[in-house]
């Protein structure tokens, strides 16, 4: 085959291959979230290495949120419980200031039981339609005013025993509950949005007509190597609240 052109084997190079080890280490939960991981030393002992090589590994984990360095102490899971990474994932703000000056948002949780995954659920979230998952209904209020209502998915493998006593009293972000609680820590995030008009019980739940327009937010969130964790759909008041992304 004259003038033919050989594929030509993909190359990986060697801080990718550690950072690939980390990831590694990292879902099988030698280092919970939180916790620190070893020195750049010890990494490159470990991976028998050198310490650049390491460094180059982490700094590109550190610039995904997977790890946090802190000057002086060393290098730790990233986790959804600190202060600086809890709205990572909620872009909606409102238009007065950041959602900080607001507080946490107020959750009413209307439901949350097992059920079987439909075709659309399971194929977001990786399962067979038929699969036990677990979904929940919550509404988000701020400052009283609910904001947004949100239909959550998750695999039922995963969150077992999760009820809606468990979700409504827990303190911090849910994200923080999945990863402390049940091991799960969502790490990226993918959305659609559009604007959509609701029927009239999502009009109700949120305290709106049903000719008022709302962002619709499909979001799916992803553990470590891009497996699915949480299919989200939710409804976004936006007369006193934007929702912003930061684009680079």
């Amino acid at each position: 085959m004259s003038g033919a052109t050989l594929p030509t084997p993909a190359f990986s190079p060697l801080y990718q291959q550690i950072k690939g080890l980390i990831l590694q280490s990292l879902q099988q939960g030698e280092w919970r979230p939180g916790e620190a991981i070893p020195s750049e030393m010890d990494l490159a002992a470990r991976f028998r290495v050198s310490q650049g090589t390491v460094r180059k590994a982490i700094d590109e984990l550190a610039a995904e949120n997977l790890v946090v360095r802190r000057q002086g102490k060393g290098t730790f899971v990233a986790t959804h419980a600190e202060q600086h990474v809890q709205y990572r994932f909620l872009k909606l703000l409102p238009d007065s200031g950041d959602v900080r000056e607001e507080g946490p948002a107020q959750r009413r949780v209307l439901d949350c039981r097992r059920g079987r995954a439909t075709a659309d659920v399971a194929r977001a979230l990786a399962l067979r339609s038929g699969d036990p998952v677990i979904q929940a209904r919550r509404i988000l209020a701020f400052a009283g005013v609910p904001t947004i209502l949100e239909d959550i998915w998750l695999p039922g493998h995963a969150f077992k025993g999760l009820t809606a006593e468990h979700m409504a009293s827990y303190q911090g972000p849910t994200y923080a509950m999945f990863e402390l609680e049940y091991g799960v820590r969502m790490v990226r995030a993918e959305e659609k949005l559009r604007a959509v008009l609701p029927d009239a019980d999502q009009a109700a739940l949120l305290e709106v007509t049903t000719a008022t327009p709302l962002l619709s937010v499909e979001r799916i969130a992803y553990t470590y190597n891009d497996v699915p964790m949480e299919l989200r759909r939710g409804l976004y008041r936006t007369d006193t609240h934007h929702y912003r992304n930061e684009l680079s």
